[in-house]
């Protein structure tokens, strides 16, 4: 036996994901924890209910656990971004300090934390880990959650400098995958264009928020779990940052246009340049991992 894994948000997009693989491969006791979603129905995963912005609740999951995946967090679409910034920060700074103190309490081997790439600045290179420049302004859209994330690496860093636990702190692009959210108010682009167009009549048209120029650099879900299991398999560092994507990006057009051509259907598409959305170009430099 390899140990305990608590998958923090295993009723979420990554962490199913997540916690389904682990569930499948030997050695390890896979655990996850849920608070208002259905837990999933699966045997090999037992579930723990515990809001993570309450210490008891983190300490209860926590305890006996030999590593972390902290895949919980509050999640959007553009929409939320742009009208309500502060969605991203309060309790995501507050469950992240309690999840890594009570980590550093119960000697937890490796801790592994996704954060994001939108402190990133948008151009036309792939970025670097080192590219990253904290005296430059990020774009207001995503200042509240991108310094938020900068914050939570740090923190990774600074209890790494304090006992034995190993952080591995991963900037990932826009993943995409089985149990993303599919709405219109909350998904992102991926998940929304694939709602639009699949519920679309043949003949119709569907409606781009914006002009469809940004690009996104977009990762298929199974290989991003494919780099966790190799970052705790092969991980040594007591803490290390990775860029985890694609490599190269994608404009919304032109993703729009292919998932229109694979779904077989006649469709129009419009632009709603009232619509909330965010006009930058990112993809990551994946060198490192």
């Amino acid at each position: 036996m390899r140990g305990k894994i608590l998958v923090c948000g295993a009723t979420g997009f990554i962490g199913r994901n997540i916690a389904e693989s682990f569930a499948e491969r030997d050695g390890f006791e896979v655990y996850g924890t849920y608070l208002n979603a259905e837990p999933p129905d699966n045997p090999k995963i037992k579930m723990i209910r515990a809001d993570l912005t309450n210490k008891d609740d983190v300490n209860r999951a926590i305890k006996g656990t030999d590593i972390i995946i902290q895949a919980a967090a509050t999640t959007s679409g553009a929409k939320e971004i742009v009208t309500k910034p502060y969605y991203h920060v309060t309790d995501n700074a507050v469950m992240n300090s309690l999840i890594f103190r009570s980590a550093y309490d119960h000697k937890v081997s490796h801790v592994v934390f996704f954060s994001c790439s939108v402190m990133y600045q948008s151009g036309d290179v792939p970025v670097k880990e080192t590219d990253f420049n904290a005296n430059e302004e990020m774009h207001q859209n995503y200042f509240g959650v991108g310094w938020t994330k900068v914050y939570i690496e740090k923190m990774c860093e600074f209890y790494s400098r304090l006992g034995n636990t190993k952080y591995t702190a991963i900037r990932h692009s826009n993943i995409y995958g089985p149990y993303d959210k599919f709405d219109l108010e909350r998904s992102h682009v991926f998940g929304a264009t694939m709602t639009k167009v699949m519920t679309a009549e043949n003949g119709g048209k569907i409606v781009v928020w914006g002009a469809g120029e940004e690009e996104r650099d977009l990762l298929y879900v199974s290989d991003l779990v494919n780099f966790v299991e190799l970052a705790i398999d092969k991980g040594e560092s007591k803490f290390e940052l990775y860029n985890v994507g694609y490599g190269s990006s994608v404009s919304v057009n032109d993703l729009v246009k292919k998932i229109i051509a694979s779904s077989g259907k006649d469709l129009k598409i419009e632009y709603d340049l009232t619509k909330p959305n965010i006009k930058t170009k990112l993809c990551l430099d994946i060198a490192k991992a």
